[in-house]
């Protein structure tokens, strides 16, 4: 398969740090071109990094016709503005989670990238790790009996107040940032979408945003639950209890790319470990990603799945405010 050339819009330090280096070592990608608003930043990681073409604004990169796709690592709120531009393009389009602010500008972005004729994903990297497949098909294949429950837990500490994350206007908060993970998680696990949800948010008196959410989402017949933080010690967990057993998914969101990964299962034959090679969910997605731009497929993670997942945001936040339950 002829590698996918791939431009990036933005030097974002979650390119960098995660993605930068899986998507490099594929033979089905070719990392092409790196853009920023400053040529000198674009010029200094693409010498770094050995990326062979740097532009000093985005327009510039979508300009570049060789290029085939972009990622796009912005903040969020600017990525309805550069998905419409990148479909302008031609350019296929993986753009970081959330898609958007919210359904409306979801909905918005991804039915102007379709009209365009470009393949449009969300990029949630954990769906493509072995542990999350296994885990899915244990739940399938009547492992636990029938699922009653999903407890999710996941935080960080974060208190600078010029990232993005901090900046209620960009997008920042617990629910977009890492509540987006306890949703679409229970979503993809269960194969299904709640029917209701209800939610308890705080709030930074400085910045705005959400540091300290949880939620309730029913599924009819199954609850999830999650606590996501932006400023707690820094820890994630997954449970799936069902009437005849449970398992727990270590570290479902962030596992490292060079040790393995586990998922611990608890049955009445005993507790096992069940570990999985290490491996980089990043390449994975986007070599998926890759594939079915090359073979004219739908991509993996279907655009209609970025629409639900923000769904169930909105109405979180909308619980958050009311008090109450939201109907889906």
């Amino acid at each position: 398969m002829k590698p996918l050339r791939l431009g990036v819009l933005g030097v974002a330090y979650h390119f960098i740090s995660r993605v930068l280096r899986p998507v490099q070592k594929s033979s089905l990608i070719e990392l092409y071109a790196i853009s920023s608003r400053s040529l000198e930043k674009s010029k200094n990681v693409s010498e770094k990094y050995n990326i062979p073409k740097y532009y000093g604004s985005y327009q510039d990169l979508l300009n570049d016709k060789s290029i085939e796709a972009v990622y796009i690592p912005l903040p969020n709120h600017l990525h309805l503005e550069w998905i419409k531009k990148s479909a302008d393009a031609g350019k296929h389009i993986i753009c970081e989670k959330p898609i958007a602010l919210n359904t409306t500008e979801a909905k918005e972005a991804i039915d102007y990238a379709l009209k365009k004729g470009v393949k449009i994903m969300e990029a949630f990297m954990y769906k493509f790790h072995p542990q999350w497949t296994y885990a899915k098909d244990l739940i399938k294949f009547g492992s636990f009996g029938k699922i009653q429950s999903i407890h999710t837990f996941f935080g960080y500490s974060n208190s600078d107040p010029e990232n993005i994350r901090n900046i209620k206007s960009m997008g920042g908060g617990a629910i977009l940032d890492i509540g987006c993970y306890a949703v679409s998680s229970s979503r993809f696990i269960l194969g299904s979408e709640p029917k209701r949800v209800i939610s308890l948010n705080d709030f930074d008196k400085n910045f705005g945003t959400d540091i300290l959410s949880s939620g309730i989402l029913d599924f009819g017949g199954v609850r999830t639950v999650f606590t996501v933080a932006t400023q707690t010690f820094p820890w994630q967990k997954v449970e799936v209890h069902g009437s005849d057993g449970m398992f727990t998914v270590d570290m479902p969101f962030n596992p490292f790319d060079d040790y393995p990964a586990k998922i611990t299962v608890n049955t009445s034959n005993g507790i096992r470990e069940i570990r999985f090679d290490p491996v980089d969910h990043y390449g994975l997605e986007f070599e998926e990603f890759a594939k079915a731009i090359r073979n004219d497929t739908e991509v993996p993670n279907p655009p209609i799945d970025a629409i639900n997942n923000i769904k169930v945001l909105d109405a979180l936040f909308k619980s958050g405010e009311t008090g109450n339950w939201i109907n889906l």
